[in-house]
């Protein structure tokens, strides 16, 4: 696996040359959040689309 500064790095340079500050650093954030959802699968830290759905109704109440 690559190193964060490369994984980054990677990230940056192929957003577009007049991509804004605002618009890279929601790429990465992006690019974090799949990481740590596919970690989270691959750790068995998942829960059934009926659970979710339960919780859900649960804070709109």
């Amino acid at each position: 696996m690559s190193s964060v500064k490369e994984k980054m790095t990677e990230v940056i340079r192929s957003q577009p040359e007049d991509a804004s500050y605002e618009e890279i650093m929601r790429e990465l954030a992006f690019e974090r959040m799949v990481e740590r959802g596919l970690d989270d699968s691959r750790r068995g830290r998942i829960i059934s689309n009926e659970d979710m759905e339960h919780r859900i109704r649960s804070w709109q109440k």
